[in-house]
């Protein structure tokens, strides 16, 4: 597949053990280097965040696998390989080119900057009734925020957002994404949890083909029934795509803003004092933190030359090492590894770069604009109820974030 045969692949950690470590050590190996996915599938691992920049802009490097990447073509990889989620959807996040400005153009409307605003009273209430909720913890008890704040936030916007109401479609939402996301889940977990989504999704379809209601869900069925090029596979993937990394991202920034603040008194004084702002939280999170560590996956559409010698071959499988990407020390300099509120350049790819950006990046700045200075104000005496070191890292190398983060509720 053009990967040189001269150099040992770097063979990524499904289990996500050591995220950071991982995207120090394929950083040293050069701008893109050699790698092997789980399954054994060979990609080109990239970390220079100018290649990167370069890649992601290239028309010449597609996200669609069925037309550009012959292991997927060829039926080498199929539902039971761990990935194959994040090739097979029909959406906006695997299009290439003219299906993909379709697509684009169809669904922004939903994530404008002014749409996103006017959600901001809906995120207060909802931050509002979840501190209520951690309020009547009692005095002492831990408290996991990532279950009790940080994940039922995002999902509580997106399900408000596209009318997904029922409990039990949300408690199955969850498992299917979870699946998603955790890079250790078996050949049978992640073969069934796809087109259980799927199924979710579709008979959420039917219900508000039967009732529209004020809503995406609804609004994308009527482009579709009214006459858009939307196909019906691709109506049902594109809420796949919404429902599961519309919130995942969210749970994240959160989770890692929360931990680094309760980890780093001098950051934290920063804020309190007024030397930091919220947004200075939230983007340096972005960059130190990034709540997706590596996005598969790219594809050459043809080859592509690169300076000094490296050749990505047509066909060839590009990942996008975006932990790896926020710390180079050739873009933050040799502190680059350090949380510090206070750097002038916080630039960051946690959300992307070029014409696959994401969209509802605006709603996961303001879900964490609301959510964070509620949270600190209402309980500034927060802290940590195990060791640092005890925390667990999520079981991701895509996901980056812990599986639990317990604290102590102090009013």
């Amino acid at each position: 597949m053009g990967l040189p045969e001269d150099r040992d692949p770097f063979v990524i950690d499904p289990t996500g053990t050591d995220v950071q470590g991982d995207a120090a050590r394929i950083r040293a190996r050069g701008p893109a280097t050699p790698a092997l996915l789980p399954g054994g599938v060979p990609a080109w691992a990239v970390s220079d965040p100018a290649l990167l920049r370069r890649l992601l802009t290239d028309d010449r490097v597609s996200k669609d696998g069925y037309l550009h990447w012959p292991p997927l073509i060829n039926g080498e990889v199929g539902p039971e390989w761990q990935l194959f989620v994040w090739v097979a959807v029909r959406n906006m996040l695997t299009a290439y080119g003219d299906d993909h400005r379709r697509l684009r153009r169809l669904i922004s409307s939903a994530f404008t900057v002014r749409r996103t605003a006017a959600l901001r009273p809906r995120v207060e209430a909802i931050v509002d009734g979840l501190l209520e909720e951690l309020a009547a913890t009692p005095p002492g008890a831990p408290v996991d925020l990532r279950e009790r704040l940080a994940y039922p936030l995002p999902i509580s916007v997106i399900c408000e957002l596209f009318g997904i109401a029922d409990t039990k479609a949300r408690v199955e939402i969850r498992e299917c994404v979870d699946a998603f996301f955790r890079t250790t889940a078996t050949p049978a977990e992640t073969a069934a949890a796809y087109p259980r989504l799927q199924a979710v999704l579709r008979a959420l379809i039917e219900e508000k083909r039967a009732h529209p209601a004020d809503d995406m869900t609804s609004a994308l069925i009527a482009a579709r029934d009214g006459g858009s090029t939307l196909s019906e596979d691709e109506l049902v993937d594109t809420l796949v795509l919404f429902v599961s990394a519309g919130h995942e991202t969210t749970v994240n920034l959160l989770d890692n803003a929360i931990h680094a603040l309760l980890t780093r008194p001098d950051q934290r004084e920063h804020v309190r004092t007024g030397r930091a702002t919220w947004d200075d939280v939230i983007e340096e999170t972005l960059r130190a933190e990034p709540p997706i560590a590596n996005l598969p996956l790219r594809f050459a559409v043809e080859d592509i030359e690169l300076d000094g010698g490296t050749a990505f071959r047509k066909g060839d499988a590009i990942l996008a090492c975006y932990a790896a990407a926020g710390r180079d020390p050739g873009l933050h300099g040799d502190d680059a590894d350090t949380f510090d509120l206070t750097r002038a350049d916080k630039e960051h790819m946690a959300f992307g770069h070029g014409v696959h950006y994401c969209l509802g990046a605006p709603l996961a700045r303001l879900e964490a604009a609301v959510a964070l200075p509620a949270l600190f104000e209402r309980f500034p005496g927060m802290a940590l109820a195990v060791p640092p070191d005890d925390l667990r890292p999520l079981a991701s190398f895509i996901s980056n974030g812990h599986r639990s983060l317990p604290v102590r509720l102090v009013p």
